[in-house]
C-alpha cells in the first residue's frame, strides 16, 4: 500500500511539474523577449541560421554507437563471473549488432559528409 501511494504521489508530482513548465513560459511572451540579444544593439545578421540536417544525423549516429560501446565497458569485470560463456555470447552479439549497424550506415551513405 505504501509503495502504491508513493508511486501515485511521485507520478502526480511529476505531471504537475511538467504541466507548470509547459504553461509557465507561455504566459508572458512579448516581442522584445523573443528577439536575439547582442549587447543592446540590433542584430547584424539573422540569429536563426539554417542547421545542417546531415550534421544532426551524424551526431545522433555517434550517440547511438557511443552508447553501444559504453555497454561493453564493464566486460572485463563481467568475465570474472561463474558463467563467462553467457557473458562472451552476449558481448559477441552486441559487437555483431554494432558491426552490422555500421555496415548498414555505411551502405546507406549515412557517414558521407558530402551530399
Amino acid at each position: 500500500m505504501n509503495l502504491a501511494l508513493a508511486l501515485m504521489i511521485n507520478t502526480l508530482l511529476a505531471l504537475l511539474l511538467m504541466t507548470i513548465t509547459f504553461w509557465l513560459p507561455q504566459l508572458n511572451t512579448y516581442m522584445e523577449k523573443t528577439n536575439p540579444y547582442e549587447c543592446g544593439f540590433d542584430p547584424l545578421s539573422p540569429a536563426r541560421i539554417p542547421f545542417s540536417m546531415k550534421f544532426f544525423l551524424v551526431a545522433i549516429t555517434f550517440l547511438l554507437f557511443d552508447l553501444e560501446i559504453a555497454l561493453l565497458l564493464p566486460l572485463p569485470w563481467a568475465l570474472q563471473t561463474t558463467n563467462p560463456s553467457l557473458t562472451i555470447a552476449s558481448s559477441l552479439t552486441l559487437i555483431t549488432i554494432l558491426i552490422l549497424s555500421l555496415a548498414y550506415e555505411w551502405s546507406q551513405k549515412g557517414l558521407d559528409w558530402v551530399e
